[in-house]
């Protein structure tokens, strides 16, 4: 068992953590689910949901640099912040040229921002309940490499890209349950 100081500060950002990583879970499963019905071709509804996922990220990260302020800085989530509305903009960009254009992309993307989660990951620890995240981060890192690389093949699909939010889901839904005891001061 592991300790967690009861400062407010601590008690306050895990709570509002906890929050964000139960609605990034929910969001997460259902882009999922929409995303495997269109992850066939690039019609309207793949792109929306592909540049939706990015723009979703942008939003979770400024929550979470708000919240953050009182145990730490936030600069990292700023950055992931950049990154991910630069995202959307060149998955927006990329779906006009096709599947290996967006799966190159997604897969940077996902390289960087796994790294960004693995850090912050890291210097959360004292918080409790990040080594979830901390795993996750390194999944997308691999995840992110394999889109790259998957670009190339014969026949590109989108269906790991949709596959690839399910385990990010799970690893948010882990978290917020664990960062429970330091939500409640524990």
């Amino acid at each position: 068992m592991s300790s967690i100081a009861a400062s407010p500060g601590i008690s306050g950002t895990a709570s509002a953590l906890r929050r964000l990583y139960f609605v990034r879970f929910a969001f997460a499963i259902v882009w999922a689910l929409v995303m495997f019905t269109t992850a066939a071709n690039l019609g309207p509804l793949t792109v929306t949901l592909l540049v939706l996922y990015p723009l979703f990220d942008v939003a979770a990260a400024i929550i979470d640099a708000r919240a953050s302020r009182t145990t730490g800085s936030p600069a990292l989530l700023y950055v992931n912040v950049a990154v991910s509305l630069i995202t959307a903009i060149g998955v927006a960009i990329a779906c006009t040229s096709g599947i290996p254009a967006v799966l190159r992309v997604w897969g940077a993307w996902a390289v960087v921002a796994g790294l960004v989660q693995l850090i912050v990951g890291v210097t959360r620890r004292k918080m409790g309940g990040q080594w979830p995240m901390m795993i996750s981060g390194g999944i997308s890192v691999l995840a992110g490499a394999s889109f790259i690389l998957g670009a190339s093949a014969a026949n590109p699909t989108l269906t790991n890209a949709a596959g690839y939010a399910i385990p990010g889901g799970i690893f948010f839904l882990i978290s917020a349950i664990r960062l429970g005891r330091a939500a409640k001061g524990n």
